[in-house]
C-alpha cells in the first residue's frame, strides 16, 4: 500500500464581469472540468452584473445541481479582490485555485499544483502563464521581460519548481487555511472592471501571508500551465504604457500596506539585473539586423520610466492621505449570498456564445 497522501481537494474560482467574454468564460470552465485531477467544484463569481449572473445560472443548471459548478454574485464591492474573497468564503475545498476568465488551463494544471502541497509548509503554489496573442504572434517590439503587462509569466522568473515571494494571481492556488491566518485579497488594490489596469493584489496578499505564517513557503511550478488570451488592444504600445504606469501606482499601494522593504524586494533584482540584460539583448539584436531589437530595448527603458513615475505619484498620494483604505477579511461564509435557484427547465440552456 502506498504511503503517498491523497491530493488536496480543489475549489477553482473564476471571477467574471462581462458578457463580452462569454465564449472565454465557457472555455475556462471547460478546461477546469477536463482536468486530470478533477476539482471538487468550480465557482463562478459574477461581479455586479445581473444579466451575466442569470445567464450563467441558466447555462450551468445541470452542473449546479451536482455541485460541480456553482454561480455566485460578488458579495463585496465591485472589483477582482472582493470577487475572489467571495469565492474563498464559499469554497469547500482544501485548496482554492484561481483561473482568469479569459484563460484556459492545460490538462494537468491542477495535478501539478497539487504536487507542491505534499510539503505541509507550502501555503501557495502558482504556475506558468503563456500568452495567446490575438494576432497569432508576439509583437516584435514587445519584450518578454514585460509579459506581466498582459498577465503572463515574464523573463526573469526562475524555471522549475522554485520558492518565490509571491505567485501571480491569474494562475495561483492557496491553502484554504492560509486565508484564515492572513485574511483575503485587499480591496483598494487591483482591478475594478474596465477601469485603470491596476494590479499587485496577489503580491500584497502573499507578503502579508508570509508575515502571518512563520516558515510559510510559496512556490511556482512551471509545469502548471495556463494559456492567457491577449486581445488585440493589449498588443498595442498605448496599453503597454498605461499598464506599466498603473503598475507603479500599484506598487506604491503595496509598499504602503506591507512596507517598501518586502514590497519592492523582488523588483530591485528585476530592475538591476533582468531589465538591463534585456536592453543589451535588444541592442545586440539591432546590431545584428534582427527585427524589433531597438523597439524592445526602447520599450524596456520606457517601461522603467513610467513605472517609476507611477510609483512616485502613488507614494506622494499616500503621504498626503489620498490612497484608498485597505480591507481584507476575515474570510468567512457569512454575508456570501446563496446561489440563485436553478431554472425549472434546464433543457433551455443559455444562449449561444
Amino acid at each position: 500500500m502506498s504511503d503517498r497522501p491523497a491530493p488536496p481537494r480543489f475549489s477553482v474560482v473564476i471571477c467574471v464581469y462581462t458578457e463580452e467574454r462569454w465564449g472565454d468564460i465557457l472555455a475556462a470552465v471547460d478546461s477546469v472540468r477536463k482536468q486530470s485531477l478533477a476539482p471538487l467544484e468550480t465557482l463562478l463569481v459574477v461581479d455586479h452584473n445581473e444579466r451575466l449572473l442569470d445567464r450563467l445560472t441558466e447555462e450551468f443548471a445541470d452542473a449546479r445541481r451536482t455541485g460541480e459548478v456553482r454561480v455566485l454574485a460578488n458579495a463585496g464591492p465591485r472589483g477582482l479582490s472582493a470577487g475572489r474573497n467571495t469565492g474563498i468564503a464559499a469554497a469547500r475545498g482544501d485548496v482554492v485555485a484561481f483561473l482568469d476568465d479569459d484563460a484556459v488551463a492545460e490538462h494537468d494544471w491542477l495535478h501539478h499544483l497539487a504536487a507542491g502541497y505534499t510539503d505541509p509548509a507550502v501555503v501557495a503554489v502558482g504556475g506558468r502563464t503563456l500568452p495567446a496573442w490575438a494576432s497569432g504572434r508576439r509583437p516584435v517590439w514587445f519584450p518578454e521581460e514585460f509579459d506581466w503587462v498582459v498577465g503572463c509569466t515574464y523573463r526573469g522568473l526562475p524555471p522549475g519548481r522554485v520558492r518565490v515571494r509571491n505567485v501571480l494571481g491569474g494562475n495561483a492556488s492557496f491553502r484554504r487555511s492560509a486565508f484564515d491566518a492572513a485574511g483575503g485579497f485587499a480591496t483598494g488594490i487591483g482591478r475594478d472592471g474596465d477601469r485603470r489596469p491596476l494590479g499587485c493584489e496577489e503580491t500584497e496578499l502573499c507578503i502579508r501571508l508570509a508575515n502571518a505564517v512563520p516558515g510559510a513557503v510559496l512556490l511556482i511550478d512551471d509545469r502548471a500551465v495556463i494559456h492567457h488570451k491577449v486581445p488585440a488592444v493589449r498588443e498595442r504600445f498605448a496599453y503597454f504604457r498605461t499598464r506599466v504606469y498603473a503598475e507603479g501606482l500599484s506598487k506604491a499601494l503595496v509598499a504602503q500596506s506591507v512596507g517598501a522593504g518586502k514590497g519592492l524586494e523582488s523588483e530591485r533584482r528585476y530592475t538591476s539585473r533582468v531589465l538591463p540584460a534585456g536592453v543589451l539583448r535588444g541592442v545586440r539584436d539591432t546590431l545584428l539586423g534582427r527585427p524589433g531589437g531597438a523597439g524592445r530595448a526602447g520599450a524596456i527603458v520606457t517601461g522603467v520610466a513610467l513605472a517609476a513615475g507611477g510609483y512616485a505619484l502613488g507614494t506622494l498620494r499616500a503621504r498626503r492621505g489620498g490612497s484608498p483604505a485597505f480591507s481584507w477579511g476575515p474570510i468567512t461564509p457569512e454575508g456570501v449570498p446563496q446561489e440563485t435557484a436553478a431554472p425549472e427547465q434546464p433543457e433551455k440552456k443559455g444562449a449561444a456564445a
